[in-house]
């Protein structure tokens, strides 16, 4: 028995140091997702923003820079923004990217970066 003694700790230092490796890897994955998301989220509100000022008549801004107030305005920064301007009736799809840093345990800073794309359609804008 005496051979034993001690045994039960080491058990448990083990299964404390387990547990805290588990709950920091989810953490960790818990903040990649969550940084995913809002730059997902950001994207998609400056494609739109962006979508609709191509057209001339609908907005008074640079889809650029609408593009980028939008992206600033959810956390992230605008990395690229393929909106050309078109005066015509005809559709149109943009395409922006926007990144994000996200601190993420044991891995420190990380770049997460998202690309969305936005059709606008002029005639149904103006109900034709």
């Amino acid at each position: 028995m005496r051979g034993e003694r001690g045994a039960g700790t080491i058990l448990m230092f083990g299964l404390c140091a387990l547990i805290a490796i588990i709950g920091i890897g989810t953490t960790a994955l818990g903040v990649l997702f969550d940084a995913r998301e809002k730059a997902a989220t950001a994207a998609e509100a400056a494609a739109l923003a962006a979508a609709v000022a191509t057209y001339p008549p609908a907005g008074s801004e640079a889809p650029d820079d609408l593009a980028a107030e939008f992206a600033s305005r959810n956390g992230t920064r605008l990395v690229s923004c393929w909106c050309p301007v078109d005066p015509t009736l005809r559709s149109r799809v943009v395409a922006v990217t926007v990144a994000m840093r996200a601190n993420v345990p044991l891995f420190g800073e990380v770049l997460v970066g998202k690309t969305a794309r936005a059709e606008f359609e002029p005639r149904a804008w103006l109900g034709r």
